[in-house]
């Protein structure tokens, strides 16, 4: 089995944090090329990097699809993705030559659940707004005024949750503490947990109707891609506070530009994009009360320390026909 195992090659798509790294040294794999930078590997690289490789580990960022595949080679036994999301793969065309995958489920979610509360709260207390008034010499924070800032509280109101997954139902237990008086959600089915937070199941259309708040919180299918676009935000309070942690397909960027410019919803929190990075002249970041982060999720040394660490895992029991602690299955 030694002998078999030296003669495997794994390719890395960019730095990892050490916790994967110290794994994937110990296990004595005999070739570990990497892509040795915090920015994405270009394609050409990456198809080049590829090449003859038994297992690759990779991120979001990264395409893997039939040129992808073709270009590894039959060797490919196994694919990796640091991430729970796995949109960036092309699903069909790796089932159909038999290769496996693993990804990394659960470990981010509290993570995740505690950022998309930060950025509710930031949107809709308007703290961004609030620190540049601060750092204005002139016409900024001049004195107390009743008005002034003012934004939207959590206490006494609905909260409706699209997509009561494990992320999902984690942000909902935070906001509860905040004094939430109803917890709404929708999806394919009701939840059996939800009586954990008081979740009551209602069509997307009650829920986007009914709610203070609007957290995304649903994985990316052809059902959800775009699902957010003018007609859902017309049905929004006007004085509603719209939350995206998912993934930025899920939302048609020019109607929420238009929902939020024109006073139709009051104010937007985002941390996935389309695309991502969001380009620096993208309308929705001239607006105030849109508050749009890079993606920093799952962004803890903790977090992405295990997202590692099951990675490097995931690899290895691929590599070695093994159990891998998180397989996707098809």
């Amino acid at each position: 089995m030694q002998a078999v195992q030296k003669l495997m090659k794994v390719f890395i798509t960019r730095r990892i944090p050490p916790e994967g790294a110290k794994l994937l040294s110990q296990a004595g794999v005999y070739e570990v090329a990497q892509w040795d930078s915090d920015e994405p590997v270009p394609r050409a690289e990456l198809l080049k990097g590829v090449e003859g490789a038994h297992g690759i580990l990779c991120l979001l960022s990264d395409k893997i699809d039939a040129e992808l595949l073709d270009a590894a080679g039959p060797n490919l036994k196994v694919i990796s993705t640091l991430s729970v999301g796995f949109d960036h793969m092309a699903m069909d065309e790796i089932k159909k030559r038999g290769i496996r995958v693993g990804y990394t489920p659960d470990v981010l979610t509290d993570a995740t659940a505690e950022l998309t509360v930060a950025l509710l709260l930031a949107a809709a207390r308007r703290l961004p707004e609030g620190v540049e008034e601060v750092k204005k010499s002139v016409g900024g924070w001049s004195s107390w005024k009743p008005l002034w800032l003012c934004g939207y509280g959590l206490s006494g109101s609905t909260v409706g949750v699209v997509g009561l997954g494990r992320i999902g139902l984690a942000i909902a237990k935070r906001l509860k503490a905040f004094g939430v008086k109803r917890t709404l959600y929708s999806g394919r089915t009701a939840k059996a947990y939800a009586g954990e937070v008081g979740g009551e199941f209602v069509p997307l259309d009650t829920l986007v109707a009914e709610s203070d708040f609007v957290v995304v919180s649903c994985s990316l299918t052809p059902d959800t891609k775009g699902m957010c676009d003018q007609a859902f935000f017309n049905k929004m309070k006007k004085t509603a506070v719209f939350v995206n942690s998912s993934r930025g397909t899920v939302v048609n960027q020019e109607d929420l530009y238009q929902a939020l410019s024109t006073g139709q919803i009051a104010a937007a929190g985002l941390d996935v994009t389309t695309p991502e990075p969001l380009p620096t002249d993208h309308p929705l970041l001239t607006l105030k009360n849109c508050v749009v982060l890079p993606h920093i999720g799952s962004a803890t040394y903790s977090t992405r320390g295990v997202m590692a660490e099951l990675s490097a895992q995931n690899l290895l029991g691929g590599l070695q026909g093994t159990d891998m602690p998180s397989e996707l299955t098809f």
